[in-house]
């Protein structure tokens, strides 16, 4: 990808028709270059819809990626569970790939009590079945786990990037806000810049020029996330990551999933424009 772009996590709030394909064209009109599907409540949509997506995002540009429901827990010790995550994981992956999306995260999975390196080794080997039936299917949309914002769940960024150098097909998601919010750290200048280094001596550049990027303001407790707030209605310190980006040349996708997603989206894409190179 050659430049890094800003949109929207699902349709943005001041569009008048609520479907995906027209708000496509309502994440151009505001100037902005990408938009995340969402399925978080479950993939539910034909594919005949999607063509229709797919369709507009040629027409309009806008770089799509997409989110699976949050009911998926790659660690589930329940078998029936178990499978039916593996189903949604693959069923997201399937849609956003008709709909043209180059990318598609989700929560990954919960501890439930277990030693980590347990969970690491059952979440890595359904990822790579994940991946390994997509890519049979023809699909070679990126797999890309999300860094979750409670201690509880699966995973931190580093666990992330040893699954990504482990599977190829797999990239992380990283949520910059969940990465502050898991231990109330990660909200430096210094901080910001070790994570990005950990990205690229890890995985390498390309990475960097390829990241799928989740922001928003944070709430959240010693437990955690709590929920999600405006950017500037939080402790967390965007500008001062934006300008960390600038200096290590990111490209890819910011999708904004502040409760005005569309208003801090344009914030942020503005301000990343202001910084001098």
């Amino acid at each position: 990808m050659k430049n890094l772009l800003f949109g929207t996590a699902g349709v943005p709030i001041s569009a008048k028709k609520s479907d995906s394909a027209s708000a496509l064209e309502r994440v151009k009109e505001l100037g902005l270059g990408c938009m995340e599907l969402e399925f978080v409540r479950g993939v539910r949509m034909s594919k005949a819809t999607a063509k229709k997506v797919a369709e507009n995002q040629k027409k309009t540009g806008i770089e799509l990626s997409a989110h699976g429901p949050y009911y998926i827990n790659l660690n589930s010790q329940t078998p029936e569970k178990q499978k039916a995550s593996v189903n949604r994981v693959l069923k997201t992956g399937r849609i956003a790939d008709v709909c043209g999306a180059k990318s598609f995260t989700f929560h990954t999975a919960a501890f439930m009590k277990q030693e980590p390196q347990k969970v690491y080794d059952t979440v890595k080997k359904e990822l790579k079945g994940i991946v390994k039936t997509l890519r049979a299917e023809g699909n070679k949309i990126i797999v890309r786990p999300e860094t979750t914002g409670k201690p509880a769940q699966f995973a931190g960024l580093t666990e992330l990037v040893k699954l990504s150098e482990e599977i190829s097909g797999v990239l992380p998601c990283v949520d910059f806000a969940h990465m502050h919010a898991r231990e109330g750290k990660n909200n430096t200048t210094a901080e910001f810049r070790t994570m990005l280094e950990l990205l690229e001596k890890k995985i390498g550049r390309k990475v960097l020029d390829n990241m799928h990027i989740h922001m928003s303001g944070i709430n959240y407790t010693a437990k955690g996330e709590r929920n999600h707030l405006v950017l500037d209605e939080s402790d967390f310190k965007w500008r001062e990551l934006l300008k960390v980006w600038k200096e290590f040349r990111i490209k890819g996708i910011v999708i904004s999933e502040s409760p005005n997603i569309e208003k801090d989206a344009v914030l942020m894409q503005n301000f990343y424009k202001s910084l001098k190179s």
